[in-house]
């Protein structure tokens, strides 16, 4: 999630619940006692990231992020298994013709998730300049409806708060959502040797009504492939 400073109350004080954080409450005890969460998390290497992100940084205007390059890799993944791109009901599993990628932003009073539309078929440029408009105008408070529904698949990205690993609750009625933690200089081993890399964890919460454990970790698989050969994702 992007972060904003968020003011903290006096001890012992009562903080009436907003519309907002009711409906979050609502929402997130609903999703996690409704569906039943597993989940799978994965160590990437982000050795080739860090250097497409720092080649990019030195020769372009738009300034790119790792939650970027995530939310890339994540689109691409789930036109590959459009089971995660789906959702529960009583009567069927509806798979999503389209691929929208929610992006979990914190706001002083709460959590709201915009939406890029058809993420698949947005270059990593064009989704760096949305998201960034998206979370300026969700802090503002000025999105529109449409700009913070119907996301088909979530990601909420603490990594900017230095959180190695966390899980993250299903935002309905999606079947999956992705915690991202912060990318890590760490040693590893490089053919017998060790050096210096760089790791990223994440984390995939599913809906195991409609994602089975073989199914999210294949899924994870291919986003832990896209990261670590990350020009894959401009083509």
């Amino acid at each position: 999630a992007a972060v904003v400073a968020v003011p903290a109350p006096a001890a012992g004080q009562l903080i009436p619940l907003s519309n907002m954080r009711k409906a979050i409450a609502r929402r997130l005890s609903e999703s996690m006692f409704t569906a039943p969460h597993f989940y799978v998390t994965v160590d990437i290497d982000m050795g080739q990231a860090v250097l497409v992100r720092e080649q990019l940084l030195a020769g372009e205007k738009v300034k790119v992020s790792f939650n970027d390059l995530v939310v890339k890799a994540c689109a691409k993944a789930l036109t590959r298994y459009p089971l995660v791109n789906s959702s529960f009901t009583p009567e069927a599993i509806v798979t999503h013709a389209e691929v929208h990628v929610g992006v979990a932003v914190a706001i002083p009073d709460g959590l709201i998730v915009p939406v890029v539309r058809n993420a698949d078929r947005k270059t990593v440029s064009e989704i760096s300049r949305e998201v960034k408009d998206l979370a300026g105008r969700a802090k503002e408070k000025k999105l529109r409806p449409e700009e913070f529904m119907g996301s088909t698949f979530s990601i909420s990205n603490l990594g900017m708060m230095d959180v190695a690993e966390f899980t993250a609750i299903i935002n309905p009625p999606e079947s999956a959502i992705l915690a991202v933690g912060a990318v890590r200089k760490e040693p590893v081993v490089e053919e017998d040797r060790i050096e210096i890399g760089h790791r990223m964890k994440v984390t995939l919460s599913c809906d195991h009504r409609v994602i089975d454990g073989a199914l999210g970790a294949s899924f994870l698989a291919e986003v832990r492939r896209l990261l670590e050969h990350p020009v894959s994702l401009f083509l």
